[in-house]
């Protein structure tokens, strides 16, 4: 999983994707954001999300590609089903799709995007996942009507239609207590807790489960997944300089990250898959570095 905001262009999220699938990894996931957010100067610039895993879908055969997460207020429902279905298409069924609220008015205020309240980013949320699931699974010959308080969609053939039947599956994640479980519940296929203490994981994982049973679905039919910022070396010295190239402490990501030697990453994701975790995204911010010296892929 791959921030390209920080700067890294099509060709060298390209080359991870298929570094990550001649190494046998399961999936390519990218952030969905406009502006940096940590250090650096963010350049060459922020790269479209779905014009980007369009392009990488057609040079890769067999990886997984999705996001973590696509903003709610980045697209309107029905070109975001559209967008999705289409790089499906493209990709012969390997797309996720990783919904959120988006966190961030700096990106908002520099690309000229409303940022409104969390209240009416989680009911836009809310009425995105009912329309564009809705689209993906209206029978070809019929359409498709929804109104709502953000959005409404009327009389809509819900074309074009993804390769995979139902549409990609559907990933939400966070630290609700309450909505955000529900929603999960109701619409996803997986739930994601991302860099969080192994305790946090644990306890989020729970309140989805809960909701699951809330509404009479089986906790078990869930695909329960954590995200962590990956910072390994083959030694001490090694990690200590991809932490600097990330610009963060190595003790400040033990509690967030898969931190140290290949074997070291390899027992933290152990401890997480022993508390349910399902799958597990490496984070990787340090991409000059792991892009240009294809480290990366022989030391994980």
């Amino acid at each position: 999983m791959v921030e390209p905001q920080q700067g890294a262009s099509y060709e060298q999220q390209l080359l991870m994707a298929q570094t990550a699938e001649a190494q046998g990894f399961g999936g390519f996931f990218r952030s969905d954001h406009y502006l940096k957010i940590a250090a650096g100067d963010g350049v060459p610039g922020p790269t479209d999300t779905w014009v980007t895993l369009g392009a990488i879908a057609r040079e890769t055969e067999t990886i997984r590609l999705g996001t973590l997460v696509c903003a709610v207020t980045f697209r309107y429902p029905g070109p975001l089903a559209v967008a999705a279905a289409q790089v499906d298409n493209m990709s012969g069924g390997r797309v996720d799709l990783g919904l959120g609220a988006a966190w961030y008015p700096e990106e908002h205020a520099a690309y000229g995007i409303p940022f409104p309240t969390t209240r009416q980013r989680f009911n836009m949320l809310e009425e995105t996942l009912e329309i564009v699931t809705g689209l993906w699974r209206t029978p070809l010959g019929s359409d498709f009507t929804f109104i709502g308080e953000h959005y409404s969609v009327v009389a809509s053939p819900g074309l074009p239609k993804p390769t995979q039947p139902g549409g990609p599956p559907v990933i939400l994640g966070g630290f609700g207590t309450k909505r955000t479980p529900l929603l999960a519940a109701k619409y996803a296929s997986e739930f994601n807790v991302p860099f969080a203490p192994i305790e946090d994981f644990r306890k989020q994982r729970q309140h989805v489960r809960e909701a699951c049973e809330e509404i009479a679905r089986s906790p078990d039919d869930m695909i329960y997944s954590a995200a962590l910022v990956l910072c390994c070396g083959e030694n001490d010295e090694e990690v200590e300089r991809r932490a600097g190239a990330i610009g963060e402490p190595v003790e400040s990501l033990r509690s967030k990250g898969a931190i140290g030697t290949p074997a070291e990453v390899l027992d933290t994701i152990a401890a997480y898959a022993e508390c349910g975790a399902d799958r597990i995204y490496l984070q990787v911010l340090d991409f000059a570095i792991s892009t240009t010296s294809g480290w990366w892929a022989s030391a994980c």
